[in-house]
């Protein structure tokens, strides 16, 4: 199977490992990419897991579950990485209403204790 996050690899290869616990991603990117796949998947665990811990209070793991499995999850499109903190990305997806929707955002996160988590975000148009 190819990894949801549109990176080319197998997801065994590539997002698993930290959907699994296996590995950290190493990157923001990588977390990022991760992330989205989860919504894929969907993984709502993982989801709050790799939010930063001051954070999780603002975010719900059914509602990060419903919101993945409520959606088709089609592509992920990584803008830029303006530092090693931020990414920008384009998440591509179709609702449960069979409309084809974006997401652009750009979200930065923070490293912990050798971690990567996801703080916040601002939707771009």
């Amino acid at each position: 199977m190819n990894c949801p996050c549109c990176s080319g690899k197998t997801y065994v290869d590539c997002c698993k490992p930290y959907h699994t616990g296996e590995k950290h991603a190493p990157t923001a990117e990588a977390l990022m990419r991760s992330r989205f796949s989860a919504f894929a998947i969907p993984n709502g665990d993982y989801l709050m897991e790799n939010t930063f811990p001051s954070k999780r209070k603002f975010h719900n793991r059914k509602d990060l579950q419903e919101w993945g499995e409520l959606n088709v999850w089609t592509k992920l499109e990584i803008v830029r990485t303006p530092d090693s903190n931020h990414v920008e990305f384009k998440a591509y997806y179709t609702d449960e209403e069979g409309k084809s929707q974006l997401h652009h955002e750009l979200s930065a996160f923070e490293k912990k204790e050798e971690r990567w988590y996801y703080v916040s975000g601002k939707f771009l148009n």
